[in-house]
């Protein structure tokens, strides 16, 4: 089969597209892919800054989308079915990859393989920030920043599921167009006084909820966007800098700082997934979620896919083409 390999440790330029064996079923659903999400871990993975850290060399990708080949007995798809994946960190960037049968989930009908390709890491980490970390309340405000990314725009989305106002924040006004079509409700410039607009258009009280995956000034400015009883979340570091906060803030205001790492939890409670996937399909199938892709690449420009994340001038998620499906 067709992958790109990570060669060395060099970022995106250390990827190789070679011939690699298929990977054996096992205990896995064997996947034909059609599309490979491409998201900020595969891009950490290439640089050896991830928390996960493979001896080289090996084929990134996290996430799928594809048709099943086969299935070990009991899992929840067949041979056949189309299919979205998440493959804990490895293997996705190739033309077959084995995922294990809980992280595979079937494609709503409407939904393209390209769509479908960036929406189990995204979406259910979604969820888990909003739902199982923030707390969300129906009629509540949340304010989510880099609104035009991955992660940003499945936010935008599950939090309306959920009956929150979104206010979306985003670095320029093309990034702010693409927010407004994940469903934002307002959308506001981080170049600007968008911290001072929050607080008009709260009346002052700033908002429930911050989705934060930048992280580094951005995070600095959240802390003062917060309502009484506020939660920010902290879900990247994207703007590069991790940020450092004086726990005084937080017992004076009465505010949080949650984290959020979807993928660490399910160590502790895979439980967890089937019923994050549950609601998602539902919302899915009210219309609610309709995954925005960004730009798609095929297989062997994959390096260039991983310079645009890095650059942050891609909008929705970046996809590779793997083959026709």
């Amino acid at each position: 089969m067709r992958a790109l390999q990570l060669q060395r440790l060099d970022g995106p330029d250390g990827l190789a597209l070679v011939e690699l064996p298929e990977p054996e079923a096992q205990d896995a659903v064997l996947i034909d892919v059609v599309a490979a999400g491409v998201s900020f871990p595969d891009l950490l993975l290439t640089k050896g800054q991830y928390q996960l850290k493979p001896p080289l060399p090996f084929v990134p990708g996290v996430e799928v989308a594809g048709v099943v080949r086969s299935a070990p007995e009991g899992a929840s798809v067949k041979a056949g079915d189309r299919v979205m994946a998440f493959s804990f960190g490895l293997g996705g960037f190739a033309e077959v990859a084995a995922i294990p049968a809980e992280m595979v989930f079937r494609i709503p009908r409407r939904w393209s393989f390209e769509a479908a390709a960036g929406v189990v890491m995204n979406y259910h980490t979604a969820h888990f920030a909003l739902h199982r970390r923030g707390r969300l309340k129906a009629g509540e405000t949340v304010v989510v920043h880099g609104a035009a990314g991955g992660v940003g725009t499945a936010s935008i989305q599950v939090a309306r599921g959920a009956g929150a106002r979104v206010v979306a924040v985003v670095s320029d006004e093309r990034k702010a167009e693409v927010a407004r079509k994940a469903g934002a409700h307002e959308v506001l410039l981080s170049s600007g006084p968008w911290l001072t607009q929050l607080k008009e258009l709260t009346d002052g009280l700033g908002a429930n909820v911050v989705l934060d995956p930048v992280g580094g000034d951005i995070f600095d400015k959240s802390l003062k966007a917060l309502a009484p009883e506020g939660r920010l979340l902290v879900v990247g570091f994207a703007g590069g800098r991790i940020p450092e906060v004086a726990v005084n803030k937080l017992l004076l205001r009465n505010i949080d700082v949650v984290g959020v790492a979807w993928g660490g939890f399910l160590i502790h409670e895979p439980s967890l997934t089937p019923t994050i996937a549950k609601d998602l399909e539902a919302m899915a199938d009210q219309g609610v979620l309709e995954p925005v892709v960004g730009p798609v690449f095929p297989l062997e420009q994959g390096a260039q896919a991983l310079r645009e994340l890095d650059a942050r001038r891609a909008t929705g998620k970046v996809v590779l083409r793997v083959r026709e499906g």
